[in-house]
């Protein structure tokens, strides 16, 4: 999802009774407000098919895989984010009895933009990092065939770089695995009219 630049300060507090009043989601950085606009038709074509792609294999495991919508808390309302798709084959654990902040999400996915690609790589990866269940963190480009996956192995985190449709992504954590050509299905490229026509000519 990405972000514009309407800013304000609120406790967290005040952020989580504003925000499940309000029609528009903004996520929540130490007191700063960062409002989020519309996503792009590519984009939610990409959050689509990686998140039932993902559902398809873990429904039956009672996984959850939570598209957009489900709000992520750190650190007990130092920060607040919205996801484009987070995984939890744990059981789901909350903020509060109202079950719409998780807490402990085991991998969070995020399609990039133009306008959130330093975000996501930059503020937020620190952020997310923060959260003790997380182990995996997946950035997609939606302008070009790209997947950086980085997997937590002890303090450190390992980067693996995918950049061709026939690369499968495997998520080691949840015992899943993410084909590029799944990812990118339909999507509309520079170099190439449709995902789709690449993968039926294969």
């Amino acid at each position: 999802m990405s972000s514009i630049a309407a800013r304000t300060y609120l406790t967290p507090e005040e952020y989580i009774a504003a925000e499940r009043k309000a029609m528009f989601k903004s996520e929540y950085l130490s007191g700063e407000i960062v409002a989020m606009s519309g996503a792009s038709d590519t984009h939610n074509l990409i959050t689509m098919n990686t998140s039932n792609a993902l559902y398809n294999q873990l429904a039956e495991r009672r996984c959850r895989v939570y598209a957009s919508d489900m709000r992520v808390g750190i650190n007990a309302g130092v920060s607040y984010f919205y996801p484009d798709i987070a995984v939890t084959c744990d059981k789901p654990r909350f903020e509060d009895d109202v079950f719409d902040t998780l807490i402990n999400p085991q991998v969070i996915i995020e399609v990039l933009s133009d306008s959130t690609a330093g975000y996501d790589r930059g503020e937020k990866f620190i952020r997310y990092r923060q959260l003790e269940s997380l182990q995996e963190y997946i950035l997609i480009s939606q302008d070009q065939v790209q997947v950086d996956h980085y997997l937590r192995q002890g303090k450190q985190w390992v980067l693996s770089e995918f950049s061709t449709l026939e690369d499968v992504l495997s998520l080691v954590s949840i015992e899943a695995e993410l084909p590029l050509n799944q990812i990118y299905r339909f999507v509309e490229l520079e170099t190439d009219a449709s995902i789709e026509t690449t993968v039926e000519a294969g």
